[in-house]
């Protein structure tokens, strides 16, 4: 793969966004020309991707070269140039994990926040505690990525860990680095509650939603039925003495969520109704590729949570993607919020399904 052959597409979409931006008919039409003042920045930052890919390419060939050179008896110096080798390879890969992100196809969803919803499968309890491995592992990816992450609901288990938890996490680009993670998620190891030491496989389910906007999803007030009640914490016990916790079903599709986090109904309600507001857009969006089956031949995964999409093995500190059939042995590594290689990989095979599409095109018409 030639990251470099795409530079010049941007070039040229660069040039062409200037002049459509120093033209009047859409300097007068505003939403128009924010619209274009987005992509023109974008296309920008990309080029400067390019020309620091380019420079790192070019110091790396320059540091090989030296060190071929470079007799053995001059240990300092050949040290040094290792190191610096080194923090270029790195360099180099961190480039080009951003530029393939930005030449896979936007979808409609790009630039859209995410709520996550994670499930408890098969398992029981150790099902629940691999919830609450997930949750950590993505909150952590969010934080080294600078994004900020809300919890919106939670159904804890006896032991720790989650039945379901729902979260939203926003940021630049957060869509475009969580969009392979929808689907069933296995675990094999040994559970706490196991005396005799043999290996259980378990299963979560989890959903990308992308967080719906006003004009996505229009709610009408008759269409839903809300109810209050008083939140309970673990075993059934009250931990509120107000009927706080909301209960929301949309009647036509028969959607229920519900939310006592808060103390505040009103702040349950106003989580509820945007958890609500992306599960209907999302479910929107699924009838509408359900109709595309050729677009969907085009993905890495359908997206479908009864996907199994990557197996976690504690014995071997093993993680393998099944749709790429990518494996790691860096368990621990990526449990601690370490998803980088993960997401380029997915990232990688994505472009290169893409681009074998005959309706493949890196900028939306």
């Amino acid at each position: 793969m030639n990251l470099l052959d795409k530079k010049k597409l941007f070039e040229d979409k660069k040039t062409e966004l200037e002049k459509l931006l120093a033209s009047p008919d859409i300097i007068n039409a505003k939403q128009r020309y924010q619209k274009t003042a987005r992509e023109h920045a974008h296309v920008l930052k990309v080029l400067s991707l390019f020309e620091s890919f380019e420079k790192c390419l070019h110091d790396l060939e320059a540091n090989r070269a030296l060190h071929r050179e470079t007799d053995d008896s001059e240990a300092e110096l050949l040290s040094f140039i290792q190191d610096d080798i080194a923090q270029l390879e790195r360099l180099r890969e961190e480039l080009e994990k951003k530029i393939i992100e930005a030449l896979l196809p936007k979808g409609e969803n790009e630039g859209r926040n995410i709520i996550i919803e994670i499930r408890a499968g098969t398992g029981g309890e150790e099902a629940s505690l691999f919830a609450a491995d997930i949750y950590r592992m993505y909150v952590k990816y969010a934080e080294k990525n600078g994004f900020q992450t809300e919890p919106l609901g939670t159904s804890p288990s006896d032991k720790g860990g989650f039945k379901e938890i729902i979260f939203s996490i926003k940021g630049e680009d957060v869509f475009s680095r969580f969009r392979f993670e929808s689907g069933t998620h296995r675990v094999q190891r040994v559970p706490v509650t196991e005396s005799s030491g043999r290996i259980h496989t378990s299963a979560i389910t989890v959903a990308i939603l992308p967080e719906a906007e006003d004009i996505d999803v229009s709610l009408d007030t008759k269409d839903l039925r809300i109810d209050t009640f008083r939140a309970s914490g673990h075993g059934g016990q009250s931990v509120n003495t107000m009927d706080s916790a909301i209960r929301i079903t949309h009647l036509p599709t028969k959607i229920v969520v519900s939310c006592q986090d808060e103390r505040s109904q009103f702040k349950n309600k106003e989580k509820a109704i945007r958890i609500l507001k992306a599960r209907l857009f999302e479910k929107k969006q699924r009838e509408e590729r359900e109709k595309r089956s050729r677009e969907r031949k085009s993905q890495v995964g359908t997206g479908d949570r009864s996907e199994k999409i990557r197996t976690y093995n504690f014995p071997q500190n093993r993680v393998t993607d099944h749709r790429i059939n990518l494996t790691l042995y860096s368990l621990d590594h990526i449990l601690d919020g370490n998803m980088e290689d993960i997401v380029l990989e997915l990232s990688k095979a994505q472009y290169e399904k893409s681009i074998n599409d005959p309706s493949f095109q890196i900028f939306n018409k």
